[in-house]
């Protein structure tokens, strides 16, 4: 699987909310399939899917203890995804500080004016 279809599975994968809340869950560690159900209004056979397309993303393992079939968080994927956001993140950040400085500048501008100037200007809108 390449990185970027990797990066799609994932994305895929966190764009069901039940999908997120099982992840949320997780975080506290281990859950079987019947646990993880529990808070949910759905089938076994339903949390099984969303269980699979987590696992197809790699979000997920499944491990065996006995009967049971313990679920894992894989933090990769997410940390995947989160690297790829840092990128854009770096540039929304870079986008705002330059308008902040703009607005700054403008700030300035207007305190510099004559106030009867800035009373004519105002007067005019």
């Amino acid at each position: 699987m390449t990185p970027s279809t990797r990066l799609d599975a994932t994305f895929a994968a966190l764009a069901d909310p039940t999908r997120r809340a099982i992840l949320a869950r997780l975080v506290t560690g281990e859950a079987s399939v019947n646990e993880l159900a529990r808070p949910f209004d759905m089938s076994q056979p339903a949390i099984s899917k969303h269980l699979k397309v987590l696992e197809g993303a790699g979000l997920i393992s499944r491990g065996r203890d006995a009967q049971r079939r313990p679920c894992r968080l894989s933090a990769q994927p997410l940390a995947d995804a989160n690297e790829w956001l840092e990128r854009y993140r770096k540039i929304w950040e870079a986008n705002f500080a330059r308008l902040d400085n703009l607005l700054e500048e403008m700030k300035a501008e207007e305190r510099a004016r004559p106030k009867s100037r800035r009373r004519a200007r105002g007067a005019k809108r």
